[in-house]
């Protein structure tokens, strides 16, 4: 069976809007339920961030489906897995951040759940680029937001949140995910607020590469016609 790698799209700059600030960055932090990413915003964020996060009932998760948000799935003491997460984000998490060169970037956290996934459309409009956060102990769980980016053409690396669960190497979770060797993968604690910084670093660094390696268009020539010959 031949494996489909994926391939980080090439950057797609956007404009940004009038009176804004030039120098800014949109960056949305995506993945599976659970997976760290309103504790990324919050321990990255240089300002108060702004959390939707609301509580799940049972009631309310019965109703949604279980199987959506899928708190208890292989939870137990031999996976790690989230066996009582009693929130979950319903709109997105909001935080800022400004970088050594005195760019801004303004970090949007999407909703972990499917059913969330009509809000997606809105937050990745002038995104340019994402950070797909994966979880050793459930990489499957970042395949929907992979392909999501995918789709629309948005430049991503890969961070593995460091939850203690087993090990994996760089080749096994290359190999789980089907990334290309042209897409980052970095580790990293979303506790931490050096470790958050370093992701955040890590995907600017990569939108560069991705532009430098566009190659520059060549003004277009007029075509070349071939000379009347005078009959008289």
């Amino acid at each position: 069976m031949t494996r489909v790698t994926r391939a980080a799209p090439p950057a797609q700059p956007h404009p940004a809007p009038a009176g804004t600030n030039v120098n800014a960055l949109k960056i949305v932090v995506v993945g599976g339920f659970g997976v760290g990413k309103t504790t990324m915003v919050r321990s990255v964020s240089e300002i108060r961030p702004l959390h939707t996060e609301e509580l799940q009932t049972e009631e309310v998760m019965r109703r949604a489906g279980r199987t959506l948000d899928d708190t208890a799935r292989d939870s137990g003491p031999d996976t790690g897995r989230v066996s009582a997460k009693d929130s979950t984000t319903v709109a997105f998490d909001f935080g800022r951040i400004t970088l050594a060169d005195g760019s801004v970037v303004y970090l949007f956290g999407a909703p972990g759940e499917e059913r969330f996934g009509f809000l997606w459309d809105r937050l990745f409009e002038g995104t340019l680029g994402a950070v797909v956060l994966a979880d050793t102990r459930s990489l499957p769980d970042a395949w929907y937001a992979l392909d999501r980016l995918e789709r629309r053409g948005t430049p991503f690396i890969v961070a593995v949140n460091d939850f203690g669960g087993p090990l994996h190497g760089e080749e096994q979770i290359r190999e789980e995910l089907a990334l290309g060797a042209e897409v980052p993968l970095v580790e990293f604690d979303a506790r931490d607020h050096s470790s958050s910084k370093f992701v955040l670093l890590a995907l600017v660094e990569h939108l560069h590469e991705l532009s430098v390696r566009e190659p520059a268009k060549e003004p277009a020539q007029e075509p070349v016609q071939a000379p009347v010959e005078d009959k008289d």
